[in-house]
């Protein structure tokens, strides 16, 4: 059985858009039984998660690439420095420690590192 595993990588505001795009392409253009899809946001693009400050334009769109299984994340280093809570960010999101252990876990576990 053929698997896709993957890890997008965002740090940049201005990438959403791309990235988003880029995600929803690989869902449309895989035929496999198996897939691991991590979009993984670190530094100032932890911002597009609030809920509070009007960026996240995407959210409809981001929410259905969650219910078809993509796994959103946000690093807790960045969200701690740029003051924003857990409660104030979109409910799919799953927060880990430190983005970059996630990245070096993620590869180590076989996952394609993709950054727009």
């Amino acid at each position: 059985m053929r698997e896709i595993k993957v890890i997008f990588h965002i740090d940049e505001l201005n990438k959403w858009g791309l990235l988003l795009k880029n995600v929803g392409n690989l869902l449309k253009s895989i035929n496999v039984e198996k897939f691991e899809i991590e979009v993984l946001a670190n530094s100032e693009a932890v911002k597009f998660y609030n809920l509070n400050n009007g960026l996240n334009t995407y959210s409809t769109f981001m929410k259905d690439l969650s219910n078809k299984g993509v796994k959103f994340v946000a690093c807790n280093n960045a969200l701690n420095s740029l003051c924003i809570k857990k409660e104030d960010i979109m409910n799919f999101i799953d927060i880990v420690p430190t983005g970059i252990l996630e990245l070096i876990d993620k590869q180590r576990e076989g996952y394609a590192y993709i950054k727009p």
